[in-house]
């Protein structure tokens, strides 16, 4: 394993050496595409190499701490070179884990921005109530992060929450992170309109999709019929009294997004246009990751939004994520949009799982 790594890495030393020349020749730096896409790749080698180096400094360092032990009498210097090479020795398979996940080519969707979409369910005022928490949830965790969140579109639930509301997401990584909140999300509790005290379970349907560029996908304006009409809900006056919402329908698809956030219909229309292309575009990607939901049951989300991933049981305090059997018993914070823990727990799972596909 080690000589297959080992020959591994001289290819990206050798592509590392390479992209360092090119991106210094004058020629390929008046090429701004070429000069942004290979400064990308060479920051990306960067990290390889250096973890590569910390590999390779290890190995060694364990090889010159068995030759002492083999070939030194003196007991000071032997008892040192033992604690050195155990040291060592339990340091070797984090990094080697580190240097292989790196080795592993990520989904290239993981680093864009993603429309996030939230739907209530089965259990009708409740299941609105629910996808409104579950909002808030999202909202609390992209502001712990440093996220910007921007709502396009929403429906309120006649008891609160919401029927359905749609919001991007923009950051550093945000859909390689939300992806795995794509599912069912069931919860079971006392619902504030339930007059006897009995539990119901509803649920509420989370749909994430990676936000597509313009070179993603080439939409035609002779496919696309644009409707306008007057807001609806909060916004005042100037929102709802003026032909500010869009709705673009994409004919060969039937697909249809609508946005009635912004005052100006230009930055609905433009916010519009950024979810059409997503939705199209996430037709294809879903076929994508169809495939990789019967390998994978971290991403089983992905691949069928209709499967239950999570319970979140009030009386218990508790949540369960059912694709790794995972269970927190602080439902409070988890609501408050501590979930980092769960979409780590997952992300470890997930890249087991791609290691054995990669065969490192």
């Amino acid at each position: 394993m080690e000589n297959s790594l080992t020959e591994k890495l001289e290819t990206y030393y050798i592509r590392f050496k390479e992209i360092g020349e090119l991106i210094t020749d004058p020629g390929v730096m008046a090429d701004m595409e070429r000069y942004v896409k290979l400064t990308k790749e060479y920051k990306e080698l960067e990290v390889i190499t250096r973890a590569a180096g910390q590999y390779k400094n290890t190995l060694q360092a364990i090889r010159e701490s068995k030759e002492i032990l083999e070939g030194e009498d003196d007991p000071e210097l032997r008892e040192m070179a033992q604690a050195e090479l155990d040291d060592l020795t339990e340091q070797l398979p984090a990094v080697e884990q580190n240097l292989k996940l790196l080795l592993v080519p990520a989904d290239p969707e993981d680093s864009k921005n993603a429309i996030l979409e939230i739907r209530g369910g089965t259990g009708g005022d409740e299941a609105a109530i629910f996808a409104g928490d579950l909002f808030r949830m999202y909202a609390k965790f992209c502001e712990k992060r440093g996220w910007k969140m921007e709502v396009t579109n929403s429906t309120e639930g006649t008891a609160g929450g919401y029927k359905e509301i749609v919001a991007n997401v923009t950051g550093n990584g945000v859909y390689g992170i939300l992806k795995y909140e794509s599912g069912v999300h069931r919860v079971q509790r006392v619902p504030a309109t339930e007059t006897q005290g009995r539990i119901h379970t509803s649920a509420a349907t989370v749909a994430v999709l990676p936000e597509a560029e313009e070179v993603d996908i080439q939409l035609n304006p002779a496919d696309i019929r644009k409707d306008t009409y007057c807001s609806s809900g909060p916004g005042g006056q100037s929102v709802n009294t003026t032909y500010s919402a869009i709705r673009l329908t994409h004919i060969p698809t039937g697909i249809v997004v609508t946005c009635q956030d912004e005052k100006s219909q230009i930055k609905n229309l433009a916010k519009a246009m950024t979810e059409l292309r997503s939705r199209i575009y996430a037709v294809e990607y879903q076929r994508h990751m169809d495939e990789i939901a019967s390998r994978r049951k971290t991403m089983v989300s992905t691949g069928d939004r209709s499967a239950k991933i999570r319970t979140y049981n009030y009386p218990q305090g508790r949540v369960t994520d059912h694709r790794i059997n995972f269970t927190l018993y602080n439902l409070s914070a988890v609501m408050d949009g501590e979930i980092g823990e769960i979409i780590e727990k997952l992300q470890i799972e997930e890249n087991t799982e791609r290691l054995k596909e990669s065969g490192l």
